[in-house]
């Protein structure tokens, strides 16, 4: 990255504070940046690493209060954005893998696109489709019958097995495995478990990305189905007939039981587990470590186990802080009652 100040400012829409003809070489953290580097604060947070920085530059927000004379600014409504948007142009690694390595092992019908590239020891099944311009990183397997789209990024250690469908411009992560069987099993009446086959697969629409570990299990029948610009991380779990909706967002170590449907634009936090068969509504944004019990109809903010409106959920949570003084309190209520109940014993006895 070799860019000065005023292009920069320029190129995210920003207002240069200082020396427009810094040069800048690199793009770090706050605290531990350095001469020639670029830096951004967009959280209260980092605000107390703003003087001890040694950048040579901070993009910043007009809310935050530029205390050093020493350093340069670029000035913008959105630092986080602009970062960004930095990283993609200037920054984003390159890809070192073109054509077809020897070792890949590639059935004499698959269909291949133009300008593919597959790595080491990968494996694609017969009867299988790969779109234009996809990269397939080493190691990596797919099943008979496997469509992956055009511009697609798949690295090393990815299953993706028989029938499953990938879209355009689609990124999955290492270690992740798409059309793993469901759980499906019925005991006999033994009480022994028999496995229910899987016939169905996976759909995942375009420009989804999948972080390392996912299991997205395939349907027992029809599809699994992922739609169009849902974002997911790491170690996540998504079981048989799920259906997650457009540009829903959902963090690590979250688990969706089967035949369970999320709706749009929703945001699952770490760890939010939400149990089968029920509906999510679009626009809806669950806690960190909530479990979902019963099908939410109504878009909004959702925690707790089992999950409750935000509110409530808050107002639950601050009463359970100040239980030890409500026990006092109520055990002196109970002394002053007892008391009184005493006290008025004796008064009808003496009356009678």
């Amino acid at each position: 990255m070799k860019i000065n100040l005023k292009s920069a400012a320029d190129f995210v829409g920003g207002v240069v504070i200082g020396n427009p003809d810094i040069e800048l070489k690199g793009l770090a953290k706050i605290e531990e940046a350095q001469k020639g580097d670029l830096t951004f604060l967009y959280l209260p947070s980092f605000e107390k690493f703003l003087e001890t920085t040694k950048a040579s530059a901070v993009i910043i927000s007009p809310e935050f209060k530029r205390t050093r004379t020493d350093l340069s600014y670029i000035e913008v409504k959105n630092p986080n954005v602009a970062i960004q948007k930095i990283i993609i142009t200037f920054l984003n690694p390159k890809i070192n893998l073109n054509g077809i390595d020897k070792s890949a092992s590639i059935h004499p019908t698959v269909k291949l696109g133009k300008n593919i590239s597959i790595g080491k020891n990968v494996v694609v099944g017969e009867g299988s489709v790969i779109g234009d311009e996809t990269i397939i990183f080493h190691n990596t397997v797919l099943l008979d019958n496997v469509t992956v789209g055009r511009e697609c990024l798949i690295y090393p250690n990815v299953s993706i097995r028989e029938n499953c469908v990938i879209g355009n411009n689609v990124i999955i992560h290492s270690n992740t495995c798409i059309g793993s069987d469901g759980f499906g099993y019925i005991p006999d009446e033994n009480g022994i478990y028999k496995k229910v086959p899987q016939i169905g697969n996976v759909v995942i629409e375009d420009d989804v990305e999948l972080g390392s570990n996912v299991s997205i299990d395939r349907a027992a029948l029809g599809s699994t189905k992922i739609k169009k610009g849902v974002k997911i991380d790491n170690l996540v779990q998504i079981a048989h007939n799920v259906e997650i909706g457009d540009n829903t967002a959902i963090a690590s170590q979250s688990g969706i039981a089967g035949s369970t449907t999320i709706g749009k634009h929703c945001i699952l936090a770490g760890q939010v587990g939400i149990v089968g068969h029920i509906e999510i509504a679009d626009q809806v944004m669950i806690g960190a470590q909530s479990g979902v019990s019963k099908s939410i109809k109504k878009p909004g903010k959702y925690r707790g186990t089992p999950a409750s409106e935000m509110g409530a959920m808050l107002r639950v949570e601050a009463h359970m802080r100040i239980l030890p003084d409500y026990s006092e309190k109520i055990k002196k209520l109970e002394e002053k009652i007892a008391s009184l109940e005493s006290k008025i014993s004796e008064l009808l006895s003496k009356g009678s």
